[in-house]
């Protein structure tokens, strides 16, 4: 099929109104399961809770303060802590701003994940609803097709 073939001029918009003023009221009953099915499909509020996958790489995204200096050596090790903390201390300036994209880059990263996240888990519960509105409707027309 080509697009040439979707756009159409005929009916026009007022023909296709007043065909749809000369259509009877639909019975109340198919207006409640309507409403019903398009409730059951909306989206719930999203939890602000992190995806427990990314609640890991969450706590470790500021990548620009590490642990506290500690050393295994039981004679050297207080010299080399002190050490450690006295570098940190005067070059932490520097390596703020040596990984302050890295870090920008890493949250982006996660929100992204979790907004892609949130989203399959939106289409899931939507195709699972629509998938039950389709089993149903095949069950009414497989008791309907076996009626006499």
């Amino acid at each position: 099929m080509r697009a040439e073939d979707l756009i159409s001029t005929h009916p026009t918009a007022e023909a296709v109104t007043e065909a749809l003023r000369r259509l009877p009221p639909p019975a109340p009953e198919k207006v409640d399961a309507l409403r019903r099915r398009f409730t059951a499909t909306q989206a719930p509020a999203s939890s602000t809770a992190w995806p427990h996958f990314l609640e890991g790489a969450r706590l470790k995204r500021d990548s620009r303060y590490a642990d506290a200096p500690t050393s295994h050596r039981p004679v050297m090790g207080p010299a080399l802590v002190m050490a450690k903390r006295a570098f940190r201390l005067a070059f932490q300036p520097f390596i703020n701003e040596a990984l302050r994209r890295q870090v920008e880059f890493n949250e982006s990263i996660l929100d992204a994940l979790a907004l892609i996240y949130e989203h399959q888990r939106v289409q899931a519960r939507t195709q699972a609803l629509w998938r039950q509105e389709v089993d149903k409707r095949l069950e009414q027309l497989a008791a309907e097709s076996k009626k006499p």
